[in-house]
C-alpha cells in the first residue's frame, strides 16, 4: 500500500485494491460488522457516478490538469455516516444551481449560505464542480458526473481509524478521537493524520417510551454512571421513580467512537468498566431499534437517531441541568454539555504534498464542502447535529485551504 502518488495522477490507494480484486467498499465496511448500508446499495451514497466510469476507479488516474480523479472513499462511524453520506450524495449528483432541492436557490427555496457562495461564482457551476475547482480540478459540467466520485462505507470509528491509517480508505470517519480509538499519543496523531472536525454531537442518553411514560424525563450523571457500572438495576431504585421495571442497559460496541466518547466523558476513561451493560450493538441504528423494542431500556447514542420511541432525557451534571430542547437555558446542544463531542473525518498525512498540509487534493476538496454555512446547515444541522462555532469553522477552513488553488470563501 505504499504507492500513493495521488496528486500527480499516479497510482492511488484505491487502485491497488480494485485492480487486484481484493476488497471493495462493502468488504471494508463488513470488517466492522456492518451488513446494512456499508456499500450504499440503496443509492443513499449517490451511487450515480460512483462507479468511476470516467477515471473514478483509478484506471486512468487523472484529468487533463494532472489531478487525480480516482474514487474517494470514506468509512467508519455510524454517527458521522449521515453527515458524510449526505455530502457524498450531493457531490455525486453534481446538481446545477437551478436545482434548489440540492444546491443553489430558486423561487421556492432559500439555501443557507447561498448569498456567500453565489458571490464567489456558485451561480454558474454544478455543486461538485464548484468545490472541486477550488483545488485545481476541471469542471465536468455534467450532472451526475462529478470531477471525481465519492462513496461512504458504514462500520464504526475504530474500523474507520484503522482503515485510513493503513491506507485502505481516503477518509476515516470517527466520533471519537483517534488517540482513544487506536491508543495513540497526541504527538503520534499530529504526525500521522489530519484531524478534520466537521461538526459536533450533543451525545444524548435515551430511554424507551415506557420509561419516559413512567416519568423518567431526567437523571443525574451519577445515576447514569450507577446504571452502567451495575450499581442500579431497577428503575424503582432511583429516588422519585415509581416504576418497578428491570433496567435494560444498551451499549455501543467496544471500538465505536460513541462508546469511547461515552466512557471518556461520563466514566472518566476510555477503558472504564461498564459491568451494567446488558447488550451491545455496533451501530446507532441497531441501538435505536433495541431501545424501541425493549421495555425498561436506556442507551447512549448519536442525536441523529432519536425518535418518538427513543427519547432523549435531560441530565444534571454538578448542579446544572442540560435539557433536550434547543430553546432551554442549558441544553445538550451547548458546547458546555459534558457529553458533547467532535465529529471527525481523518485523512492520512500525504508526505509527498507537505506544502498542501498533508492532504490529497480530492480529500481537501470534499472536506471543504462541509466547512461553510451551506455545508454546516445542509449536512450537519440537517442531520440533527451541531454546527461548529464560527471560530472553529474558520480554523478548519484555514487548515484545508492550504491545498486550494484560489482564495477560499470565508464561512
Amino acid at each position: 500500500m505504499s504507492d500513493r502518488n495521488w496528486v500527480d495522477g499516479g497510482v492511488s490507494r484505491r487502485k491497488v485494491l480494485i485492480t487486484s480484486g481484493a476488497l471493495g467498499t462493502a468488504g471494508l465496511a463488513g470488517c466492522g460488522g456492518s451488513s446494512d448500508g456499508s456499500s450504499g446499495s440503496d443509492g443513499s451514497d449517490g451511487s450515480d457516478g460512483s462507479d468511476g466510469s470516467d477515471g473514478g476507479d483509478g484506471t486512468d488516474g487523472g484529468d487533463s490538469s494532472g489531478q487525480n480523479t480516482a474514487l474517494l472513499n470514506a468509512e467508519g462511524s455510524s454517527t458521522v455516516y449521515p453527515i458524510s453520506n449526505t455530502g457524498s450524495s450531493y457531490w455525486n449528483s453534481n446538481a446545477p444551481p437551478s436545482d434548489g432541492e440540492y444546491w443553489g436557490a430558486n423561487d421556492e427555496t432559500s439555501v443557507p449560505g447561498w448569498d456567500q457562495l453565489s458571490s464567489d461564482g456558485a451561480d454558474d457551476m454544478l455543486i461538485a464542480d464548484y468545490f472541486a475547482s477550488k483545488f485545481g480540478f476541471e469542471a465536468t459540467e455534467q450532472r451526475s458526473s462529478p470531477p471525481f466520485p465519492t462513496t461512504v462505507g458504514l462500520s464504526h470509528s475504530g474500523t474507520g481509524c484503522e482503515a485510513v491509517t493503513e491506507g485502505l480508505v481516503d477518509i476515516g470517519n470517527s466520533s471519537g478521537p483517534i488517540t482513544a480509538e487506536l491508543g495513540w499519543s497526541e504527538e503520534e496523531a499530529q504526525n500521522r493524520v489530519v484531524d478534520n472536525v466537521v461538526g459536533r454531537d450533543g451525545q444524548p442518553v435515551v430511554v424507551s417510551s415506557d420509561v419516559s411514560d413512567a416519568g423518567v424525563t431526567q437523571l443525574t450523571g451519577e445515576q447514569i454512571r450507577g446504571i452502567y457500572q451495575g450499581e442500579i438495576t431497577n428503575w424503582s431504585e432511583i429516588d422519585g421513580i415509581d416504576y418497578d421495571q428491570e433496567i435494560y442497559a444498551v451499549g455501543r460496541a467496544e471500538g465505536s467512537g460513541t462508546d469511547t466518547a461515552f466512557r471518556l466523558n461520563m466514566l472518566g476513561a476510555a477503558d472504564a468498566s461498564m459491568s451494567g451493560v446488558d447488550t451491545r450493538f455496533g451501530q446507532n441504528q441497531q441501538v435505536a431499534q433495541a431501545v424501541g423494542q425493549n421495555e425498561g431500556s436506556i442507551a447512549y447514542m448519536a442525536l441523529a437517531f432519536t425518535s418518538e420511541t427513543v427519547i432523549p432525557i435531560s441530565i444534571e451534571f454538578d448542579g446544572t441541568l442540560y435539557e433536550t430542547s434547543r430553546d432551554a437555558e442549558n441544553t445538550i446542544f451547548d458546547s458546555e454539555y459534558p457529553l458533547n463531542r467532535d465529529l471527525h473525518m481523518y485523512t492520512l498525512i500525504e508526505e509527498s504534498n507537505p506544502d498542501g498540509g498533508g492532504y490529497d487534493a480530492r480529500e481537501a476538496a470534499f472536506v471543504n464542502m462541509f466547512l461553510n454555512e451551506f455545508g454546516q446547515a445542509t449536512f450537519v444541522e440537517g442531520n440533527n447535529y451541531i454546527p461548529l462555532p464560527t471560530s472553529d469553522l474558520e480554523s478548519m477552513k484555514e487548515q484545508v485551504s492550504s491545498v486550494a488553488t484560489e482564495e477560499l470563501l470565508s464561512p
